[in-house]
């Protein structure tokens, strides 16, 4: 379902539906591309366009661009591969280094260079511009997903997604724009004792990410799962809202994921990192892997540590950046390793992991019929307009709530979580794709798990996760047949489904009770993460915290970690305008160090 022809096409798309992104793509039609000599670069390229220095280029061009921007530049002209920490390639000198792009590490770089100050970022990702953006599910996957999308914890129990590329994952997520929860932010004030989350200040950094990606909550034409997901609700009096979007109201596009090839989608790479660019300040090193925070003892003080920079490489060279502040957002995933590997000791690095586990059920809906409309495809559309909420009384507390929204599946992904029992099943689930509708169950989980390494992730579902998780499902597949699916199903290993328009009631309550009480932790059934955090989390003491409330570590003065790692618990929705939120007061808390150093 991937693969596609020199023309961009695939054989198979056309008998599933699919019109892959090239009719979803009005930015190139004849008359655009005939003017596309007319167009300014950061028409074409984006923002960032003279903003990226790719170590690619010739060393003297590198440097002058480097220099350019104010950073002291000193290089080796004959060195060979493999350099060693203590004879890098290029050492480049700035105010602060920052590691990773995305919702964490964007904000905080934006906030520094605003602030007057010369901010390097240094990210793994490479940079996609709007007008190299294919928006084909398996190039866009590999590129711009860490480890090409194929991650999942070490009993391979749950598939986890997570952006790689510059602006992470806000060049690949899904839109939503959702405040930290009142619940939340009174339970990290009392609970966890963090101050900031019950201050006048955290509150205007809410205000102040929100306007800066223009969220707002409209919309002028809803998309074909969440028409149904907001149909399902009303017909069972459940309650329904419109969830807040970093897009317009008139961004009717559901190759998002993918990243925005319009520009209308608010990451970073639109807005915090235009910041950074714009002021003069800052640069961006794309396709560079952070080896170790550098830092040193204090003459006389064994025991206190000050960061100094980073070391990173580009292929098989080392870079070394020498700075007066290192800020690491790598994500939940990545900063617990940088960490460990540059020698950080703390208990709590890459404990506590939360992967909002998330479980969906499908409907399929005719075409021909009426409702929706004929029109409407399961791809098109805004991803996430609608939600709503599964209240599970027994818990008494919001962590056996499941929130119910929309998923982003494109072929490749739909195919992959599509149980297998037959292949005449496989190729009839596959023929039906354009109009079946997904919606899933997202919770804040209990259970937490380890970053052992890179590539070995532990995570255990505990049962009482797992227990509403299972009600959340359940609540999916009543939603999916109260919106008028005719045929409704899960994603468990048996396969199984039910034609809802011949089924009897007692048919109907027997498939739901059933199918939402199946086992999700032995692999029968798809877990799924989008949402990673908490593994290098924030407190007021070392003893069960890895990063201070300022989110300096608690080991080494000077560096700072500003991702979703430093959440104190799960967050129970949609992390962006939360961890924004916290890197635009580390940011601030940065600014307040760099003042003290001068």
């Amino acid at each position: 379902m991937n693969s596609v022809d020199e023309k961009g096409r695939n054989l198979a798309w056309k008998a599933i539906g699919y019109n892959g992104p090239s009719l979803d793509d009005s930015d190139h039609d004849l008359e655009e591309e005939l003017n596309e000599k007319k167009k300014k670069p950061e028409e074409i390229f984006g923002p960032l366009y003279n903003g990226i220095v790719d170590l690619n280029c010739p060393r003297e061009a590198v440097t002058k661009k480097l220099t350019g921007r104010g950073f002291t530049v000193s290089s080796q002209k004959n060195k060979s591969k493999g350099s060693s920490l203590s004879n890098p390639v290029m050492t480049i000198r700035c105010d602060a280094v920052v590691v990773g792009s995305g919702s964490g590490g964007g904000v905080v770089a934006g906030v520094l260079a605003k602030a007057g100050y010369k901010v390097l970022v240094v990210e793994s990702g490479n940079y996609y511009a709007r007008s190299n953006l294919s928006l084909l599910e398996g190039q866009a996957m590999e590129d711009m997903y860490l480890s090409g999308g194929l991650l999942a914890t070490s009993d391979t129990n749950v598939v986890i997604l997570a952006g790689s590329t510059v602006g992470g994952g806000s060049t690949i997520n899904w839109s939503a724009s959702i405040k930290t929860p009142e619940h939340v932010m009174k339970e990290w004030t009392e609970k966890s004792k963090l101050e900031m989350f019950g201050s006048d200040l955290y509150r205007e950094a809410m205000d102040v990410v929100c306007e800066r990606m223009g969220v707002q909550c409209g919309f002028v034409e809803e998309g074909f799962n969440n028409e149904i997901l907001r149909k399902g609700c009303e017909e069972l009096g459940l309650p329904v809202k419109n969830i807040p979007r970093n897009a317009p109201s008139d961004h009717y596009c559901g190759h998002c994921c993918l990243g925005c090839k319009k520009g209308q989608k608010q990451g970073t790479s639109e807005t915090w990192l235009v910041d950074l660019v714009q002021s003069g300040n800052g640069l961006i090193l794309p396709g560079c892997k952070a080896m170790e925070v550098l830092y040193e003892c204090e003459q006389g003080k064994k025991n206190k540590k000050k960061a100094t920079g980073v070391a990173f490489a580009f292929g098989e060279e080392i870079y070394v950046v020498e700075s007066r502040a290192t800020v690491v957002a790598c994500g939940a995933l990545r900063t617990p390793h940088l960490l460990k590997r540059s020698g950080l000791k703390n208990g709590n690095i890459g404990r506590n992991l939360c992967l909002h586990p998330v479980v969906m059920a499908w409907g399929w809906f005719p075409e021909g019929e009426k409702w929706p409309e004929k029109k409407k495809m399961s791809y098109e559309g805004g991803i996430m307009t609608a939600m709503s909420s599964v209240v599970n009384a027994e818990t008494q507390s919001s962590y056996g709530e499941t929130v119910i929204q929309t998923p982003a599946l494109h072929p490749g992904m739909f195919s992959g979580v599509t149980p297998w029992a037959s292949s005449k099943d496989f190729k009839t689930r596959m023929l039906k794709f354009s109009r079946t509708a997904h919606i899933f169950a997202l919770l804040r989980d209990k259970g937490t798990g380890t970053i052992n390494s890179k590539s070995y992730i532990d995570y255990n579902l505990n049962d009482e996760d797992e227990e509403s998780l299972k009600k959340g499902l359940e609540e999916v597949l009543k939603i999916m047949a109260a919106a008028g699916a005719e045929e409704i199903g899960t994603h468990n290993s048996e396969g199984k489904s039910l034609n809802v328009r011949r089924a009897s009631a007692v048919e109907f309550e027997r498939f739901v009770r059933e199918e939402s009480s199946k086992p999700l932790k032995n692999l029968s059934g798809q877990i799924c993460s989008a949402h990673q955090m908490g593994s290098c989390r924030m407190g007021i003491r070392p003893e069960e915290s890895a990063v201070r409330p300022t989110g300096e570590t608690w080991e080494v003065e000077g560096l700072f970690v500003a991702d979703t790692s430093v959440f104190p618990t799960a967050l129970g929705v949609n992390p962006m305008v939360t961890v924004q939120s916290i890197a635009y007061c580390i940011g601030l808390n940065v600014v307040d160090v760099l003042k003290r150093n001068n």
